[in-house]
């Protein structure tokens, strides 16, 4: 009886697998390795005892045409192996080639029983019979005393960097990552150049290295298992298809080396700081995850910084009555990634007045709980600090009782920030009243600029100017009094006063931009509509996204003539015995301002924090379309000067430097930091040196919005406007520029990045709409690969259906 394996190593032989793509040393020759001169069943024959770090089940390989031919014959050789448990694979002639691996294209049988054998066979090989060329498929006995098993790449499929990317789960499931069904999936990523992988993947790791030296770098997908002794099992390799150039490994490990010699600086004092160090987010304060992405290009990355992070920010939070932090900028860019230095955040949001001893401890506090509860990085005002006086506030300060606080330390932080509450608050004196001010000047001005005789790159320096002072700069103090209405609005529900369902009419009731807009969009003509929301796009500091006014027909469905009549805003009032336990509240905690005075308060702060968002924009909108046509004057289209760095104006405006040689380097700059921006992969919390080498991407906590369920397919918001009506809508962040998709008649939406006090939070409230904000990568990634979801509010709960 001839050997099944060897008939099909004579009947199929492979060329050598070519490819578009670097071998890994920064190389552009293409890649070739002698290794996958063979199926996929003939690459695991060829590796089996040829592996140090894994080991490979002895396995069967059977040529379609001979099963064809003589199954019986075939399956008496297999049963004869005496397996109880099988694996049926498929190793078709189209799998794992050089242009895709049509992974899952082909049947798998899995926990296979001698008497279902034959039916298992004969599954995978109908699977293949329609394709054309030879195939084979493989037999193997399943894999025993399975802990953890998963897929893995030898570089990271979406930037090309040199990162071994694991996913994987613990149980004894072998297909529970490929099927996508598995509970409690995690991905870890691994530089290769990391100095110590962590200790559960250590054996992976090995695995994934060995198979790098011996295919000479070829980008790889792996499939594993890992057993109970420890003992790493290769259950199938095949390469991966990579669409984007790899760097230089070396220089790779050289930038990644700056950004751990970054976070360990980090880890020391600052004199004019509390807190012994720092860590690092992109969602805590400013959150630029969902302003301006993770690897925003550079010039959306550096308006970002000029408009609101290296400057402005602090200098409001200093005039609400918090430590004076001017000179610390607050963004730092990690190889172009924005994160936010966690310790400067937390030290501005301590009262000015609390003493330095007891501000030290709270931060240190503040750190550590954030490490300790990494979930809460998107919600850090709302679970960790305290920033203002709420009426729950004497039992959420209870938490640091437990923490070693005394009751005097206590009763001091409470004191300063009932203090720092009410000069925000108040009806007469509120600080939130001058900023509101500020607006109306910022709208005149800009009409002056626009209508003036300066030329464009002066208009362009004006606006952004403008823009700082009578723009983001009371966008930031309406933006803390929104914060404050909101924790306000939010401890009236924990201390039984508002149910969360009045809390919810509360906020529909609110007269925002964004609810003015939906009802506009329905009772205004085009022109008319456009004139007043044409500035606003998604993503505000994007200047190739574009804007509502360039591209209408993108956004919204004119062809509805028969529009319903706008519906006004819900009304909201307290009952005699809500106005009476509000008063008793205020004068309890001795907040010295009417009831009246209070809900002015919530109400205008919330709206106002959405109207300084709409007119700041208006400005820094006109600024990157006028910056849009001065370039494209100078040869560059929007493409290329989105890799500019917005300081090229500033100095141009000031200076008599040649414009395109200017901005010519200025953007071949900036598009080599951002091609080496999109290689590296960093967790959304940064703790210690070694999270730039590896780390477990985390599974975010997500703020649910309103209590409703819905079940629906899923899209994404870039599937066009007719394919989202009646769709579970998933978007990258809660920026306000995808209002648009208010218009369409969406399910719900889901967005990875956002906190629970965003503008997307905000309206999703307003309207009642069922919304998962700030999700996460990991989730994000899992419940855009389904096809139905259901979300879950009152649960808190997304469930995959489909």
């Amino acid at each position: 009886m001839p050997d099944l394996t060897t008939t099909a190593a004579k009947a199929r032989h492979h060329g050598p697998i070519h490819r578009d793509q670097t071998d890994g040393s920064g190389s552009n020759e293409p890649s070739r390795s002698p290794w996958l001169a063979r199926s996929k069943a003939g690459t695991l024959a060829a590796l089996a005892g040829q592996l140090q770090s894994a080991k490979i089940p002895p396995l069967e390989i059977v040529p379609l045409t001979e099963w064809l031919r003589e199954p019986g014959r075939i399956l008496a050789v297999l049963k004869a192996k005496g397996w109880s448990l099988m694996a049926v694979r498929s190793s078709a002639a189209q799998e794992d080639a050089a242009d895709g691996s049509m992974a899952g294209a082909f049947t798998t049988r899995l926990q296979v029983r001698p008497e279902d054998l034959a039916e298992a066979c004969a599954d995978v090989a109908c699977s293949m019979a329609e394709a054309p060329g030879l195939h084979e498929f493989f037999v193997q006995p399943m894999v025993e005393d399975v802990v953890m098993a998963g897929v893995a790449f030898t570089c990271d499929p979406n930037g090309g960097g040199p990162y071994h990317v694991v996913n994987y789960s613990e149980g004894q499931r072998t297909d529970a990552v490929t099927s996508g069904d598995g509970e409690g999936l995690r991905t870890c990523y691994i530089h290769h150049a990391a100095p110590c992988p962590p200790a559960a993947l250590s054996g992976v790791a090995a695995l994934l290295q060995e198979l790098g030296n011996l295919f000479s770098g070829l980008p790889l997908d792996v499939e594993f298992a890992v057993q109970g002794d420890g003992s790493v099992v290769l259950l199938q390799v095949r390469p991966l298809v990579l669409r984007v150039p790899r760097p230089n490994p070396a220089e790779h490990a050289a930038w990644v080396e700056r950004i751990a010699a970054k976070v360990t600086a980090g880890q020391t004092r600052h004199p004019f700081l509390f807190g012994q160090r720092t860590v690092y987010g992109v969602m805590p304060d400013w959150n630029p995850a969902e302003i301006i992405g993770v690897r925003p290009r550079p010039l959306a990355l550096s308006l970002y910084k000029e408009m609101v992070t290296d400057a402005i920010w602090a200098y409001q939070r200093d005039n609400y009555g918090y430590r004076n932090l001017r000179s610390f900028p607050l963004l730092q860019s990690f190889q172009g990634v924005p994160f936010i230095d966690v310790r400067v955040s937390f030290n501005s949001f301590l009262p000015k007045d609390l003493p330095d001893e007891l501000a030290e401890r709270l931060t240190d506090h503040y750190l550590t709980t954030l490490i300790e509860h990494p979930a809460c990085h998107d919600k850090v005002e709302f679970d960790i600090v305290f920033s203002c006086y709420t009426f729950d506030l004497p039992e959420r300060l209870e938490r640091l009782a437990s923490a070693g606080f005394t009751e005097t330390e206590i009763g001091t932080l409470s004191d300063s920030l009932r203090r720092l509450t009410h000069r925000i608050i108040h009806h007469g004196q509120g600080l939130w009243r001058q900023d509101r001010a500020k607006l109306d000047i910022l709208a005149t001005r800009r009409r002056t600029i626009l209508d003036s005789n300066l030329d464009s790159l002066h208009k362009i320096y004006w606006l952004l100017e403008d823009c700082k002072r009578y723009g983001t700069l009371p966008f930031a103090g309406l933006a803390r009094a929104g914060f404050i209405a909101v924790q306000l609005l939010r401890s009236l529900v924990d201390v039984g006063v508002f149910s969360e369902a009045e809390r919810s009419q509360f906020m529909r009731s609110l007269e925002t931009v964004s609810s003015e807009m939906g009802r506009d969009f329905q009772r205004l003509s085009k022109p008319a509509f456009l004139d007043r929301y044409g500035h606003l796009r998604p993503g505000t500091y994007d200047i190739t996204s574009p804007r509502y006014d360039a591209a209408p027909d993108l956004y919204f469905d004119w062809s509805n003539q028969d529009k319903p009549q706008p519906q006004p805003a819900e009304t909201f009032c307290l009952s005699l015995e809500q106005f009476r336990r509000i008063e008793g509240l205020m004068k309890q905690h001795g907040l010295d301002d009417s009831l009246l005075g209070l809900f002015d308060f919530l109400k205008a702060a919330i709206e106002g924090r959405e109207y300084a968002k709409f007119i700041f924009t208006a400005n820094l909108s006109d600024a990157m379309e006028l910056f849009a046509e001065w370039g494209a004057g100078l040869g560059f289209d929007r493409e290329a000067l989105s890799f500019a760095d917005i300081g090229t104006v500033a100095r141009l405006a000031g200076g008599a430097d040649e414009a395109h040689g200017l901005l010519a380097r200025s953007i071949a700059e900036g598009r080599e930091r951002h091609a080496r921006t999109n290689t590296i992969v960093l967790p959304p919390l940064v703790t210690e040196p070694g999270d730039a080498w590896s780390f477990h991407l985390p599974t975010t906590a997500p703020n649910f919005v309103t209590q409703k369920r819905v079940s629906a397919p899923v899209a994404l918001a870039d599937a066009g406007r007719a394919a989202l009506r009646d769709r579970i809508v998933l978007i990258p962040a809660a920026d306000p520029g995808y209002d648009w998709l208010f218009t369409c008649g969406i399910a719900g939406f889901i967005t990875k990045y956002g906190g629970i006090n965003s503008h997307m939070a905000i309206r999703a409230q307003e309207l009642g709409l069922p919304a998962v904000i700030g999700c996460g990568e990991a989730y994000y990634q899992s419940w855009s690969r389904a096809r139905r979801l259901q979300i879950d509010g009152a649960g808190r709960q997304v469930t995959i259906l489909m």
